[in-house]
This record gives C-alpha cells, sequence and structure tokens, in this order.
C-alpha cells in the first residue's frame, strides 16, 4: 500500500478550487460576496466570453494594505472570523479564507487595492497559484481582482465549460442575487464591453425585487411568528413556474438553496399553487444567528437549521395567513392609484343597488352616483349581518394544519423555543374588516351585477371600471372554502342516496377505500367496497349533489392515493379542490340576478378569492379610463 504523504501546496490549492469554483460563476460570487463584506456601495462585474476569458469584479469598499492584500492570497487566511465560537454569529459572507487562493490556483490573478487613507495601491499577481508579485500602483480606494484564462491549467475542468452565452447567463443570475441581497448598492455588469444590468441604489428590499422582476406584479408580505421574522414579494399563484429558478430565498441576507424552504414558502398558496409548482418572487427570512448553520457547504449555498421542521411550519404559517389576504379579488376604488394589497370584491346589498363610500373619484354617470347614497344606508345592513356571522366562520377556519389535535408537542427547540410557541398556536384567518392596501373597510365597497354573458361570465359594474368574473371559478371557490370549514368543524353535511351508485374502479382503489373510509366520510362521501373492482356510494356532501357521484369517487381516490405534504390536510386539501369543481356552477348553467349577487357577496368571506381553488383567476377588471382610451373619448 502506498505510504501517507502531505500533498503539495498547488495540488491542496486545486483540490480547493474544485470545490469553490466550478465555473465563472462561481468566481464572480466569491469576489463579489468579498466586495460587499468591504462595505461596498457600488460592484462593477466586467465579463469576456463568458468570464472564461476574462472577468473583473471592482468596489469601492475599504481596501486593502499590500501585506493584508498578501495574506488574502494564502489559503485560511480571513479578516471575517478570529475564533470558533464566531463560527456561531457569522454575519459576514465568506468565511472560511479560500476563495481568492483558490481562484489564483486555477487562473493568472491580478489584485489590485488600495486602503482608505493610504496615499498609494498595491498591485499583487498569482499565476497558477505560484509566487506572488507585487509592485506599487495608483489605485481608487477599494479593490479590483482581474481573473485572466480561468482553469488555463486545468484543461480537465475547462472542457465541461458550456457555450459562452450559458456561461454569462451564470454570471448575470449571480449578480441579480447579489443586486437582490444588497439594495443599498449599486451593481453593474458588463459583458463584452457593453453594460447589460443596472441595479442603482434602492429605497427597499421591495423597491430592489419590483426592479429585478419588471414585468411581474409583486405583492409584498411583512410577517412574524415568534423570533422568525419574513418580508416576500410575491407574484400572483398563476405566474407560478416549475422548479425554483424564479424564487429567490434569503436567510438572514444570505442567499440559499434550500428546497424545503421553497416547499414551505410553495405551500403557504395552498390549494391554489399546483404542486411541482413554485411562486416567483423574492422571500427574506430572518432569525437568530444561533439557530442557523452556514458552515454546511463549500459554496455557502445551503444552510441547516437547529430547528427545521419549525422554521418550515413558521414560515408556511406567516405566508399564508397574508397571501390569503392578499390575492383576493382586486378592491374597488383604487383607480389612479398603486395597489398595495387586494381587498374583497364587494358587499352587496341587493340587486340594483350601489353601496360604495365616498372616494373622491368622479363620474360620467350622474345616476350611478346618485345611487351611491342609496346604497349608504344598504351596505350598514350587510355589514352587520357579515359581522355577526364572521365569529362561527372564524373558529371553524381555526387550526387549518389541524395540529390543535392529536399533534405531537415540539419539544427541545433551544433558541428558536419562541418560534415554536407561534406555531402551537391555531391559526384563524381573518373574514372580514379592512385588508391590506385598503384605505376603508370593504363593506363600504360594491360591485353590481349588470349581465350573464355566454352563459359563462358575470359582467359587473364597479366604481372604477368594469369587472367580469368566471362564474365557474367564483363559485368553485366558495364551494371549496365552504367545504374545508366543514371539515375541519367535522361538520360535513351529507345527502343520502335514495339508491347507492355502484361504481367501477380498479382493485387498489376499492383497498384504498376499505382502508381509508373514515377520512371520505368525513369529507362527506359514504363509501363501501362491493365487490373486488367496485365501490358503492351510500351519501354525498349536501353542497356537492349536483355533482355526479362516480366523478367524485374517482377524483377523491386519485387524490388520497397521492403523497404530497400540502397544508390543510396533505392531499385531503387537493381532494376538496377537485370536488368543488366538480359540484359548482358551470359554464353554461343560467344565473339568476340573485343568485349572481349572492356568488359575489360570498366571495367577500373567503380566502384567496381572486383565484379558483386551482389557482385559475376569477376576475378580469377593465378601468373606465383604458375604455375610454380605447373608444377614443
Amino acid at each position: 500500500m502506498a505510504k501517507v504523504r502531505r500533498l503539495p501546496d498547488d495540488l491542496a490549492n486545486q483540490i480547493a478550487a474544485g470545490e469553490v469554483v466550478e465555473r465563472p460563476a462561481s468566481a464572480v460570487k466569491e469576489l463579489v460576496e468579498n466586495a460587499l463584506d468591504a462595505g461596498a456601495t457600488r460592484v462593477t462585474v466586467e465579463i469576456d466570453q463568458g468570464g472564461v476569458a476574462r472577468l473583473v469584479v471592482s468596489d469601492d469598499g475599504e481596501g486593502m494594505t499590500e501585506e493584508d492584500a498578501r495574506l488574502a492570497l494564502e489559503r485560511h487566511a480571513t479578516s471575517k472570523i478570529a475564533r470558533i465560537e464566531d463560527l456561531a454569529r457569522l454575519g459576514s459572507f465568506g468565511f472560511r479564507g479560500e476563495a481568492l487562493p483558490s481562484i489564483a490556483s486555477v487562473s493568472r490573478l491580478v489584485l489590485t487595492t488600495r486602503a482608505r487613507g493610504q496615499n498609494e495601491g498595491a498591485e499583487l499577481t498569482v499565476v497558477a497559484g505560484g509566487p506572488v508579485s507585487a509592485r506599487p500602483a495608483g489605485a481608487s480606494v477599494g479593490t479590483t481582482v482581474e481573473v485572466h484564462e480561468l482553469f488555463s491549467n486545468v484543461p480537465a475542468r475547462r472542457k465541461f465549460l458550456k457555450a459562452t452565452a450559458t456561461e454569462s447567463a451564470h454570471v448575470t443570475e449571480v449578480v441579480t442575487v447579489a443586486a437582490l441581497a444588497r439594495p443599498e448598492v449599486t451593481f453593474v455588469l458588463r459583458r463584452d464591453g457593453k453594460v447589460v444590468r443596472e441595479w442603482l441604489r434602492a429605497g427597499s428590499r421591495g423597491d430592489r425585487a419590483r426592479a429585478v422582476f419588471r414585468d411581474e406584479t409583486l405583492v409584498t408580505i411583512e410577517a412574524a411568528r415568534g423570533t422568525l421574522s419574513l418580508e416576500a414579494f410575491l407574484a400572483a399563484p398563476e405566474r407560478a413556474r416549475a422548479g425554483m429558478g424564479s424564487l429567490y430565498i434569503f436567510v438572514n441576507g444570505r442567499p440559499v438553496r434550500d428546497r424545503q424552504l421553497g416547499r414551505a414558502v410553495a405551500q403557504a398558496y395552498g390549494s391554489v399553487l399546483e404542486g411541482g409548482r413554485y411562486p416567483i418572487g423574492v422571500v427574506h427570512v430572518s432569525l437568530p444567528q444561533d439557530g442557523v448553520d452556514v458552515n454546511v457547504h463549500p459554496q455557502k449555498a445551503e444552510v441547516r437549521f437547529a430547528e427545521g421542521r419549525a422554521v418550515m411550519d413558521a414560515v408556511t404559517r406567516a405566508l399564508h395567513t397574508e397571501l390569503a389576504k392578499a390575492f383576493r379579488v382586486p378592491p374597488l376604488g383604487m383607480r389612479g392609484q398603486s395597489w398595495r394589497g387586494p381587498g374583497p370584491v364587494s358587499s352587496i346589498a341587493g340587486a340594483g343597488s350601489f353601496p360604495f363610500g365616498s372616494s373622491g373619484h368622479g363620474t360620467s354617470d350622474a345616476a350611478y352616483a346618485a345611487s351611491v347614497a342609496r346604497g349608504q344606508a344598504a351596505a350598514a345592513d350587510v355589514a352587520a349581518a357579515q359581522q355577526a356571522g364572521a365569529a362561527g366562520a372564524t373558529d371553524a377556519l381555526a387550526d387549518p394544519w389541524g395540529l390543535a389535535e392529536g399533534a405531537a408537542p415540539i419539544v427541545g427547540l433551544g433558541a428558536l423555543g419562541a418560534i415554536a410557541a407561534a406555531v402551537a398556536e391555531p391559526l384563524a384567518l381573518p373574514l372580514d374588516g379592512p385588508l391590506g392596501g385598503t384605505d376603508a373597510p370593504f363593506r363600504t365597497r360594491a360591485l353590481q351585477f349588470l349581465a350573464q354573458v355566454r352563459l359563462t361570465f358575470l359582467v359587473c359594474q364597479g366604481e372604477d371600471g368594469l369587472y367580469i368574473l368566471d362564474q365557474h371559478a367564483a363559485a368553485e371557490r366558495v364551494t371549496f372554502d365552504r367545504l374545508r370549514r366543514q371539515h375541519r368543524a367535522r361538520t360535513v353535511a351529507t345527502q343520502q342516496l335514495l339508491v347507492p351508485e355502484l361504481v367501477e374502479v380498479t382493485a387498489a382503489e376499492v383497498a384504498l377505500v376499505e382502508e381509508r373510509a373514515e377520512e371520505a366520510l368525513g369529507l362527506g362521501l359514504e363509501l363501501r367496497s362491493f365487490g373486488p373492482t367496485t365501490v358503492a356510494v351510500h351519501a354525498v356532501p349536501k353542497l356537492l349533489v349536483r355533482a355526479r357521484p362516480a366523478r367524485l369517487v374517482r377524483d377523491l381516490l386519485s387524490e388520497l392515493s397521492r403523497e404530497a405534504a400540502r397544508p390543510f390536510g396533505g392531499a385531503v386539501d387537493l381532494a376538496l379542490a377537485t370536488m368543488a369543481c366538480h359540484g359548482s356552477v358551470r359554464a353554461g348553467d343560467k344565473l339568476t340576478a340573485e343568485e349572481a349577487t349572492a356568488l359575489l357577496r360570498d366571495l367577500d368571506e373567503v380566502d384567496f378569492a381572486g383565484h379558483c381553488p386551482h389557482g385559475r383567476p376569477i376576475v378580469l377588471r377593465l378601468g373606465w379610463s383604458e375604455l375610454e382610451r380605447r373608444v377614443g373619448r
């Protein structure tokens, strides 16, 4: 056997470089993080040929003396930590002291720097991990690192690099993530001599997120549970994408790739987000430093939580509470204003009335304006009725995750005990009252039902424009919400069938019925096996009497057979959504004015009222100004 030997420094450096520097984007990431740790307010990144031929990162941070710069090019030399205890409270991006020597070992690196208060700078050059050569140089305060011919001395690594466009895209992604992490810093990206990205200093995380996602409408969410707080900027569920490519997650300001956190964010959308899809946006999570271990990945891209379950539950619960409010139907009376948070759709006093509060907006329709006063009194009656029924509905929605009964207590949470205490509390979703972005309670706002079009769409008039609602999607959301409330309260009303209906299924599904008959009964379906491949349906939920029992059964069995960790009881939530789809008003059903008005009123009492349970938008708004523009007024 070969004897144990100490590896040469150049070989050890290349091994370390293999962990830290996978491609040009990896080098850019390390150098940008060093710039941010140095207190930079402006960071410029330049790349040629995707960063393979040349990449440069310049900053206006504190800079270094020649002595510090020499040390920075040695392995495990850093200014970020000094003691073992520092690892438990890291506030910097870097701390390993491996980035610069790793990059220098696989390229020709030129580091030019000048410390604040020094009269001259220094230029240090390293070729393929060789000795450092230094000379005085004129330079502004800060540091510039030039990397030439990356992997030129490691051809085996270089041949695995992708096309120039692909490598450039990875570098762009790195700069984008850094810009989202530090909105107070200006970032400039030049590619082959041209400026392709520039993010000027932003006043807040929200401003930077909206600058990055220029084509998306992001809802701002701020929430806290115990010692965990979060700030999120998320798009509507219909904008979701497969995979986490457009969901950026930061923990204590550090960008991380964490599938568990990503799933926690997706689960907060409930049934309106299809499994396997993730929302577009940015989520910042903050919690005590001693509850997070960032020293688990060479590239610092992953973190480990002291109490992972408590953190995931807290993120999902805190986000869901706010998302349920945020993605309601857009509020009325917002013409000419920015929409910061959606509100309920209506508080209809009755067909033909218009219970609007004073908004200060003029209108060309004198009769419509005059009807406002008539609607005020009617709206007050509706408000009282809704307020009287809100308490019971809130109780039915308490603890939507089913943690109140039979849940195992969370013990030994250490520093995150406060999070666990918050998670253990039942979650009640508000059903009325002022919501984000609206200046007045929703009970003073309303829609007037005008007509049903093609037996599919409900056309309504609001103070700020026309609203067109998909009657099936709206009814599906209302039915789903009622089913879910009844299921949580264990009060699903059933309708016995005069003659049991026989449904042909597979043998495996018959076994599933025998195994999970109690769960099905909790959903309002009384099922019994009736042979090796037959199931008998004895009762269906009263809310779904218009649906075909056979279809309900097949869809329920399909959902119950899937294992998906979703809120509201896992597969049950998806099963309820599917059942609601088949048991609600459909396209082609004729609705009277009273039925349409009642549907609008019911939307005020549900969460995620802007989307059906499967994530489809319910309403389209056409503002008066847009309508006038299109007809040339």
